[in-house]
């Protein structure tokens, strides 16, 4: 069903008192759909219409509802009915809820819980947040060594209905500390009789659990894996990071980069929910902090204004010249950034890489002269040709070795790479492009 026409006929049903009839129409769709028709709804009415469902398929489809909404029903109804749904969710999906609710939202919702569940819960949300303890689950399945292939797949068999995943299991001893891992796949196919020692991988991929959560995204993603097993500083196991987590993991990190190449702040929210304060306040410091750089590109324009006076045609050139010099800066930035994001480069490359970008640069630089040097003449004659040329292609070079060299010196101060591009580096080439244009006319017409 279209999301516009499942959004209709949850609509009727509410308007017609006819929404008990809805679950078997409701059969056939996707959890993910039914949230996002769901988030069209008003608290009250989302929640009549989610209890329609079976108790599992609620917690199913809260898990999808966006942070927000989530958070929102929370707040709206009785600790007596979230309760149950919260059991039901998946641990890590439980763990983030709970760090969105406020303190006394927590206090609230504890009681409510199984003392394990309660220990669980408290367990997950007590690590760093952009950890893989803050994105791991607990929900995984755990064999001991000495089993066959039939005690395990037995096993498995019986834990499959409580665990995310049953594709992988991981081997532990009596401390809980990680032997190996064997996948279902190779179970399967084994003899039955085997022992389960004989087909474990006894080096398996793992992540501590203070590792950053990008980090742990790039290890799933490396090793083509299902789910990583994340283990204590005692080698114990004490959860797993699934692909589908590490994916969103990926899809944050991105969206956060691709907000700071704009010097914009981290949104915790989506761009539609977030309020206009919140926007104005994500956006204004560095906005400010660049007008007050740009001031530097008046400076260089006011000291040179007999340059300018005697040669006015320059004007015309200016904004074109600067233009480039950023647009080179933001490109070769923009490479820059994101080849440090995946692990492509590293620090020690600056050198390499400065030696690579002068020769690029130097070709980029010529051809864009040699596009803009016919302008020049037609403008201003011959010393404006070359004043433009000459311009030109320096401010490409200097522009780009700026592009370039600013996410190297940011890391190198453990400062996050993503924040030079876009407007950081377009406002210190403008500087650039400026003094050295007005100081090659200067140069070359004599003044």
């Amino acid at each position: 069903m279209e999301l516009p026409a499942l959004i209709a006929t949850l609509r009727n049903a509410l308007e017609s008192g006819t929404v008990v009839q809805l679950r078997e129409q409701l059969d056939d769709v996707h959890p993910a759909d039914l949230a996002s028709a769901l988030v069209e709804f008003a608290p009250n009415d989302l929640w009549t219409l989610l209890t329609v469902l079976p108790r599992a398929e609620q917690a199913e489809v809260f898990g999808y509802l966006p942070a927000e909404e989530q958070v929102s029903l929370s707040i709206s109804i009785s600790r007596r009915k979230l309760a149950p749904i919260i059991r039901q969710m998946s641990s890590d999906e439980r763990a983030d809820l709970f760090n969105r609710l406020s303190d006394e939202q927590r206090e609230t919702l504890l009681p409510a819980l199984a003392q394990a569940e309660r220990e669980d819960l408290l367990r997950l949300t007590s690590h760093e947040e952009g950890t893989a303890g803050a994105i791991m689950t607990s929900d995984y399945a755990i064999l001991a060594q000495d089993l066959t292939v039939a005690q395990a797949l037995d096993s498995l068999r019986r834990e499959a209905p409580d665990k995310e995943t049953i594709y992988s299991a991981y081997v532990v001893d009596a401390a809980r500390q990680l032997i190996g891992v064997v996948s279902l796949r190779d179970l399967i196919l084994a003899p039955v009789t085997m022992p389960i020692d004989e087909l474990v991988n006894h080096d398996p991929i793992y992540a501590s659990v203070d590792m950053p959560q990008e980090e742990v995204a790039a290890l799933i993603a490396k090793y083509d894996l299902l789910a990583l097993p994340i283990i204590n500083s005692e080698n114990q196991m004490v959860g797993i990071v699934t692909y589908d987590d590490a994916m969103d993991v990926a899809a944050e990190e991105a969206t956060e980069d691709f907000h700071k190449t704009a010097t914009i702040g981290k949104l915790e929210s989506s761009v539609k929910d977030a309020g206009i304060f919140l926007l104005y306040r994500k956006r204004v410091l560095w906005l400010v902090i660049l007008v007050f750089g740009n001031i530097f590109s008046g400076a260089g324009i006011a000291y040179f204004e007999g340059t300018i006076a005697t040669h006015v045609a320059l004007l015309f050139f200016l904004p074109l010249l600067i233009g480039s010099s950023g647009n080179a800066g933001a490109q070769s930035g923009t490479l820059m950034v994101r080849a440090l994001a995946t692990g492509d480069i590293k620090l020690r490359d600056w050198g390499y890489l400065l030696g690579k970008e002068c020769l690029v640069a130097g070709l980029l630089g010529f051809t864009m002269a040699a596009a803009v040097v016919g302008l020049g003449w037609w403008r201003g004659g011959y010393d404006i040709a070359m004043v433009v040329a000459m311009t030109m292609m320096l401010v490409v070079l200097a522009g780009s070795l700026i592009g370039l060299s600013l996410p190297f010196l940011l890391s190198r101060f453990n400062l996050d790479p993503a924040t030079a591009s876009g407007p950081l580096i377009t406002s210190i080439a403008d500087v650039a492009g400026v003094v050295l244009y007005f100081s090659i006319a200067t140069w070359y017409l004599g003044l």
